[in-house]
């Protein structure tokens, strides 16, 4: 299958690797052309263009970081038509940004398929992110071979929109579990008990999530280096899920909070 991507970050390099070694030809674009070129050892070919990647292939896929970015790299002038083109949106984005961008490929002869991914590079790498659709069941099953190559299990969710919010109420969960397991460790170290013991209890418990042993170290050592998701990228989707919670009358304090607290990590540089 002949597939283009357009951004090349920490995940959508992943994706690019997985589907490379699946078998199928991979043309990849990113704006800052390093990041597409780096690829090119792996058998990717690089687009000079947008137009040129989408033309490319049967397929596009979009891993880029926000609404704003998608709407910069698809929309420019120099794109008349996406006739017999599908975009397939894997980033995080609300969804009434999704249901937009739907009608914008729609006016302009495109075929769009929401469909976000949960996981991180090495989910990517292996095949096993899991993958939420938001569209019509014959698009699901007409893609559904392509999705199986980098998860094992996709989840047809409903229509344009349903993946979107789907994605927002899990990226809400990592922001949450995150902040809460720090103040937990804080508690812990400022009064003095011993961190093991604290870890033997709560893998024990009804509380305990995987993710807490997968950071543990890191944060216990202070060592933010190389993340598999940045912290600004978070804040990002935190302020979607506030936006998202007030739209739908549904108590926001909470979520106010873990933005307040997001901000306050870039703030010292934590950013990336």
């Amino acid at each position: 299958m002949k597939i283009s991507i357009l951004g090349t970050g920490l995940l959508g390099s992943a994706l690019a690797q997985r589907l490379l070694f699946a078998g199928n030809e991979v043309c990849v674009y990113n704006r800052t052309s390093a990041k597409a070129k780096a690829l090119v050892k792996d058998g990717a070919i690089v687009a000079e263009s947008v137009q040129e990647a989408i033309n490319q292939s049967e397929c596009t896929i979009l891993m880029l970081a926000d609404i704003d970015a998608i709407n910069n790299v698809l929309f420019k002038k120099d794109i008349k038509s996406f006739y017999g083109k599908t975009i397939i949106q894997m980033g995080t984005i609300s969804p009434a940004q999704s249901v937009q961008l739907n009608q914008a490929l729609k006016e302009l002869e495109g075929d769009y398929f929401e469909c976000p991914v949960l996981g991180s590079r090495k989910e990517a790498i292996s095949g096993n992110l899991i993958l939420m659709a938001g569209s019509t069941p014959e698009q699901f099953n007409k893609w559904l071979n392509l999705l199986k190559m980098l998860g094992p299990n996709p989840q047809h969710i409903g229509g344009v929109g349903k993946a979107a919010a789907m994605k927002l109420a899990l990226n809400h969960l990592i922001a949450a579990h995150a902040v809460a397991f720090s103040v937990s460790l804080g508690l812990i170290e400022k009064n003095g008990i011993d961190q093991d013991v604290f870890m033997g209890i709560l893998r024990e418990s009804a509380l305990y999530a995987s993710m807490y042993d997968k950071k543990l170290q890191n944060w216990k050592n202070r060592e933010y280096a190389n993340p598999n998701f940045p912290v600004k990228h978070l804040l990002k989707d935190v302020e979607l899920v506030l936006h998202e919670t007030q739209e739908k009358q549904i108590n926001s304090e909470e979520v106010k909070a873990l933005s307040h607290i997001l901000q306050e990590a870039i703030n010292h540089q934590l950013g990336d």
